[in-house]
């Protein structure tokens, strides 16, 4: 049987930490990766890109300090504990994602961010792509890669 690999984008990672449409999906699988059912992924440029949108929700008043310094503690201890017990398969920003990204961006006119979260997901072979961006959920199934919407 193949290993289940659920690649998420920064919208549907960040629904593990703010309650929204889609938060229960990604809980679940949170909660699967743990238990060894499956394994999550996502590149490396999540990671900045999280904190990121963590530290404007703080500076535009959406997150008081305490809300955003326990959000961000809990994110990047999460994502340490699921690469110690080898349950997150963390792609790094490397030449092969990039190259392979600029296709992506050409032919179906996306940003480079999400060009790399498409390239990623098929780098590791994802049977699942976790997004909640109506648009790159498009290119990502136009790409053959096994998409979910999560409104």
């Amino acid at each position: 049987m193949t290993e289940r690999i659920v690649y998420m984008d920064s919208s549907a990672i960040l629904k593990r930490y703010v309650k929204e449409p889609g938060s229960d999906i990604v809980r679940r699988m949170y909660i699967m990766a743990l238990s060894g059912e499956v394994k999550l992924s996502f590149n490396v440029w999540n990671v900045g890109e999280i904190l990121g949108i963590l530290d404007k929700a703080r500076n535009t008043g959406r997150l008081g300090e305490r809300e955003y310094l326990l959000t961000r503690k809990r994110f990047l201890s999460e994502t340490r504990r699921l690469l110690r017990l080898g349950q997150l398969l963390l792609v790094p920003l490397r030449m092969r994602v990039l190259q392979g990204s600029w296709r992506i961006v050409e032919e179906h006119h996306v940003y480079q961010a999400d060009a790399i979260q498409i390239e990623s997901a098929k780098l590791v072979k994802s049977t699942d792509f976790l997004v909640a961006d109506k648009r790159l959920h498009g290119v990502a199934v136009k790409e053959g890669i096994n998409s979910t919407l999560l409104t």
